[in-house]
């Protein structure tokens, strides 16, 4: 192709805006106009507009329109060439978001960190920090809350630039960690909080052997399947006694507090030590036992603050990515000052 033929397009192409596009995902989504309309919270004749718009560009251009009116109250049907050209304008659409955020991030005016749960108390102490410094440098910081299970996903899918959290990882190491920086936090394995007397269930001391003559409140997603797929195969539901099912682990804690359930809630060390010590409400009146792994694989929770690998050191020591990262560094160390004060034993 001659290189001038490069930067001749179709005119009915080059008047096409991203807000068209984005109209055409929207009532590729909802169906019609009226619920495209609500989609974008605007009128539905101006999507009908735009709509009308694209199917008579393309359908000139491609030689069927984009979608097809129906009866009353039927979404319309998108036609072969509308299929295809909606896959386009959602590749385009998130190419140039992509994009923009990237440049946004290499600039440092923009960074979107993650959090679960029980590490937020420690992202908002970095944070708050920060936040003079980021004010002043135009810099805009976004919180999210992210689960568990989609902690590395997200991260490695660039949705999140930093994130504070746990993972399941094996001891030594662990191939799925090769793509992230991690500064580590803590690794430790699981605690059993109780609603058990001591005659029913005596301590300090739990093996996981026992586990399956127990009633558990067991979550169905997260690290907590995890450790009990890894001790007792895919179908440890049909080896244990699960007594509930449970979407967090505060709502297990409440469940057994209550008394609308007397067995036990699988929890992580640091969740075990906070019922330990009265930090979390939900917990009182629950003991905390150690569970002891003697099934192998040695499983262990990971928690700590994650950034894909190499993004910190591709940037100097002022990039708001590094400048968070310190002060998480310095809440790190101060934490495990207090444990040790608090814990010399520990």
């Amino acid at each position: 192709m001659p290189l001038k033929d490069r930067w001749q397009y179709p005119t009915a192409l080059l008047d096409t805006t991203m807000d068209q596009l984005r109209t055409l995902l929207a009532v590729h989504e909802a169906g019609t106009a009226l619920g495209a309309a609500r989609l974008l919270g605007r009128e539905q004749s101006s999507v009908q507009k735009q709509l009308d718009t694209l199917n008579r560009n393309f359908g000139a251009l491609c030689g069927e329109p984009l979608v097809v009116k129906r009866g009353r109250s039927q979404n319309v049907l998108f036609t072969a060439t509308g299929e295809s050209l909606a896959g386009l304008a959602r590749g385009t659409l998130e190419d140039w978001r992509d994009g923009l955020h990237d440049c946004r991030r290499r600039l440092g005016s923009r960074l979107v960190v993650g959090s679960t749960r029980y590490t937020l108390g420690f992202l908002l102490n970095a944070v708050e920090l920060v936040t003079e410094e980021f004010d002043g440098r135009g810099v805009e910081l976004k919180v999210e809350h992210v689960r568990t299970r989609d902690l590395l996903q997200r991260l490695d899918a660039k949705e999140l630039d930093l994130v504070c959290g746990s993972v399941l990882t094996t001891a030594g190491h662990d191939d799925r960690l090769r793509g992230f920086e991690v500064m580590e936090w803590r690794r430790s394995g699981l605690s059993l909080v109780t609603s058990l007397d001591a005659e029913e269930l005596p301590g300090p001391s739990v093996p996981v052997s026992e586990l399956p003559r127990l009633p558990l409140a067991v979550s169905a997603d997260g690290l907590i399947p995890g450790f009990l797929r890894g001790w007792f195969g895919a179908r440890y539901r049909q080896e244990l006694h699960i007594a509930a099912e449970i979407d967090t682990v505060q709502y297990g804690l409440e469940l057994l507090s209550s008394g609308v359930l007397r067995g036990c809630v699988l929890v992580t060390e640091g969740i075990g030590d906070a019922v330990a010590d009265g930090r979390i409400r939900a917990g009182a009146g629950l003991r905390t036992l150690e569970l002891t792994d003697g099934m192998g694989p040695e499983l262990e929770v990971l928690v700590g603050v994650f950034v894909r690998a190499g993004e910190r050191s591709a940037q100097d020591a002022g990039h708001p990515l590094n400048v968070l990262w310190s002060a998480l560094a310095g809440e790190n160390a101060r934490w495990r000052s207090v444990m040790r004060k608090e814990r010399p034993g520990r």
